[in-house]
């Protein structure tokens, strides 16, 4: 029935927006050098004041009447290109765009204005273009995506060696990350000081907080859409870079011109390499890396289809020696095809997988060790289609079905040559999702975007399921029944609908006013009581005894373009965010290889809310941005905190970010970063009491988050030699450039967290037991780095 009725809505419209005497211009915009598709390439027509912009793929189309039109196709940092066109029947136009022209900066400028964020129907959204992200000075001189993305409003982290990042109160498993739209469930390599993002390999990073668009799903609080490059499809290109920690190599180039290419992008640290003269650990079977490979292929197959397979495969290992240490990774590919039904009707369809994995294994030899294993694996099919009703109305509809497996231990221990079995049952789910959303403008001054999802998840056999008592809130459920389901009998269903709205009101040509609303389902859940994510958290689905998450978010702006030829940008948003059945554990919960966890989850509601600020200088030779956000994020769950509200820990109040570029001459710049958060919050001991010598620490009050660690603050900054143009007075067919970082400036030792211990002995009774707390800093000192990074 719901198949029916969205194909009735979708033909109704359909119908509606025909139009006679009207001719459609549509085609592509690339890059001149490299054949690239140019997102969000802006399409500008002088006569209608009015226009379009491209969509993920480089694609756009304009219907319009018959008549002679200007069009002014531009893209930020490339040379506009300004045609005439005499339109009295349907064109197909593809422009490439022509950049890094350091004499015509001004009409690169003068480009941006008519795809400033002012002008733009979305809102909470940030886009960092990859040039970007190069200058960014960061941890050990490189390139990061995802430390990148903390310096902008609303978004966090709970400090170095964490994990992911947070979104406006959002929990690391509450971001849906994309990599060329495959899911990838741990972001991080290296303990969360790098990104599983090669920077040499990504075209285009989108971070939605709010007005996420109905055609995505599945996470609350965000939504980051990383694109992978394509390969360029002119020449050969190849880059790189040997850093202080890891080297990474980069080869594109077409394999027919013009229609057929691939990129292949590498990375490999090599401490362990290095280090292994000097570390006898590393000697006897140890490791200390990580190392990934993207790809991707591309083949224009005619002009109304084109193909996309890319993949991805990365891995850390920490091995303390041959039979003892951890590893993790993922594991992805994508197959897309997009076809042009029309001028006014394209079509992408991408087919999907995902995979994370971890491994666990210590003891000293077969006779006794331990092994551990567990996986998430995504099986993903997506239809979508974009329909171009006329000028003022865009639409978009499509489906989502993804099938889950999940192994949550795969665990076997030897103790004395004896063998023992911990694993438990695989996990098998499927969520299905059908959107339609419309993006119209009402007139030259109000712009709307409404949509419908509706997602429906199924949890399916075989496998257990567990009745629980109803023990006091806070206390440990035990099972009082289970039943045994069959293979593809349905265990659990669950259903939502998940409106999304948003508008623009054009105040005049340098103001407005936006604002938006979200409803998000989510039906997986990060399993987590540490305090930050970690490689071997565990991915929990919904159950019958775990509902789904909802999210309902509520956001308004002010955007305001400032100063000559609009340099500067400025925004302030509020937000605000209610979730329910949020998962939190009882006191001394067992997360790890446990059939009855669910007896250890606690379920409550949250809250977020702030208000964000964000001021840009776009031109010039000093260049950079400053972002402050204001926030609180709680919880409230029967059985933690007596029932009241309590702030989660990745709670910041304060949260401050500087970012400055500074072009010195030619060839020398300078940036730096400051940051300034908020302590966030952890639980201390209220009270303590001795027992044999020992002295136990005791909470009371049952309190949760009841403290709040010293505020993080640090500087970082670099410099980026360019090396020379010409040699020998011809030019270089080569460039190359040199940077020099130094991360932790003034060495802060920043607090991660704070334990309490004792001395080693056991005092005389009556004696006073001499106690400390020592505070864990991840980074508490200068960290310089060098690194050379080329293209040739």
């Amino acid at each position: 029935m719901r198949l029916i009725l969205f194909a009735w809505l979708f033909t109704s419209t359909f119908a509606f927006g025909q139009t006679t005497g009207k001719f459609t211009i549509s085609g592509y915009i690339k890059d001149a050098s490299n054949g690239e598709a140019l997102i969000g390439a802006t399409v500008y027509v002088t006569e209608t004041q009015g226009g379009g912009v491209t969509n993920e793929y480089g694609f756009y189309s304009i219907t319009l009447p018959a008549a002679t039109y200007t069009l002014h196709y531009s893209y930020l940092g490339y040379l506009p290109v300004t045609k005439s066109v005499q339109l009295d029947k349907s064109n197909r136009i593809d422009i490439e765009l022509s950049g890094e022209a350091e004499q015509l900066q001004e009409v690169v400028i003068q480009a941006e204005l008519e795809q400033a964020n002012v002008q733009n129907l979305e809102m909470s959204t940030n886009k960092l273009d990859i040039k970007t992200i190069q200058r960014i000075p960061a941890f050990l001189g490189e390139a990061d995506v995802i430390k990148s993305l903390q310096l902008l409003p609303g978004v966090s982290t709970v400090g170095e060696g964490a994990s992911g990042f947070n979104v406006r109160g959002g929990s690391v498993g509450q971001n849906l990350i994309l990599l060329d739209e495959a899911p990838v469930y741990n972001s991080s390599h290296l303990l969360g000081f790098f990104s599983v993002f090669n920077p040499d390999a990504v075209k285009d990073v989108k971070l939605y907080k709010g007005g996420i668009p109905a055609r995505y799903g599945g996470r609350l609080s965000s939504l980051l859409d990383v694109r992978m490059k394509e390969g360029n499809s002119k020449k050969l290109e190849v880059t790189g870079g040997i850093g202080t920690i890891f080297s990474r190599i980069a080869v594109e180039a077409p394999i027919i011109k013009d229609k057929m290419s691939f990129i292949v992008a590498a990375r490999r640290s090599y401490i362990d390499i290095l280090a292994r003269p000097f570390a006898p650990v590393l000697q006897n079977g140890g490791a200390l890396n990580f190392y990934d490979v993207t790809l991707k292929t591309n083949y224009n197959i005619n002009p109304k289809n084109r193909v996309y397979l890319s993949g991805y495969f990365g891995r850390d290992n920490f091995k303390f020696d041959r039979n003892q240490g951890f590893s993790w990774g993922n594991a992805t590919a994508t197959l897309r095809w997009n076809h042009i039904f029309n001028d006014r009707l394209f079509s992408n369809f991408t087919a999907l997988y995902s995979n994370y994995d971890y491994s666990l294994q210590f003891g000293r030899d077969d006779q006794n060790s331990f092994k551990w294993n567990s996986l998430i694996s995504n099986y993903i099919f997506k239809p979508q289609f974009t329909y171009f009703l006329n000028n003022n109305n865009e639409l978009n509809f499509g489906a989502e079905l993804i099938y889950y497996i999940f192994e949550p231990a795969n665990a076997r221990g030897v103790s004395q040559g004896e063998p023992d079995d911990f694993s438990l049952s695989k996990k098998y789910n499927l969520e299905s999702s059908l959107y339609l959303s419309n993006s119209q403008k009402i007139s030259r001054a109000v712009s709307v975007d409404y949509g419908i999802r509706y997602s429906l998840f199924n949890a399916f056999g075989p496998g257990k399921s567990y009745t629980y008592n109803n023990n006091p809130p806070g206390v440990r459920r035990d099972t009082v029944s289970s039943r045994q389901y069959k293979n593809g009998e349905v265990i659990a269903t669950y259903g939502n609908f998940e409106p999304r709205v948003s508008f623009k009101v054009q105040v005049n040509p340098t103001s407005s006013i936006k604002g938006s609303y979200n409803r998000m389902a989510q039906y997986l859940h990060l399993i987590s009581n540490t305090t930050a994510s970690n490689p071997l958290d565990v991915w929990n689905p919904s159950s019958k005894n775990i509902k789904p998450q909802l999210a309902d978010q509520y956001t308004i702006g002010f955007f305001k373009d400032l100063g000559k030829n609009r340099m500067y940008e400025l925004s302030v948003e509020g937000y605000w965010k209610n979730t329910q059945n949020q998962i939190d554990y009882i006191d001394g919960a067992d997360l790890l290889i446990n059939e009855f966890l669910e007896g250890d989850l606690l379920s409550g509601e949250g809250r977020s809310y702030g208000v964000e600020t964000y001021f840009q200088k776009k031109a010039g030779r000093l260049t950079g941005w400053v972002s402050y956000t204001l926030a609180r994020t709680e919880l409230k769950v029967n059985g933690i905190n007596q029932g009241d509200w309590y702030r989660t820990r990745f709670d910041q109040a304060h949260n401050l970010k500087i970012a400055a570029f500074y072009d010195i001459s030619k060839r020398w710049s300078f940036s730096a970063n400051f940051v300034y958060t908020s302590g966030t919050p952890t639980t201390f001991p209220t009270s303590r009491y001795i027992s044999q010598g020992l002295l136990v620490p005791y909470n009371g009050n049952d309190s949760r988050n009841n403290v709040t660690l010293p505020d993080y603050h640090r500087l970082d900054v670099s410099f980026r030699l360019e090396g020379k143009k010409q040699k020998r007075g011809k030019d270089r067919k080569n460039s190359d450039y040199w940077v020099f970082g130094v991360y932790n400036l003034y060495a802060r030792q920043n607090p991660f967290s704070i334990y309490f211990s004792q001395a080693d002995q056991r005092v005389s009774p009556g004696q006073p037991i001499s106690s400390e707390a020592t505070q864990l800093s991840i980074i508490g000192s200068v960290v310089p780095s060098i690194s050379y990074n080329f293209k040739f």
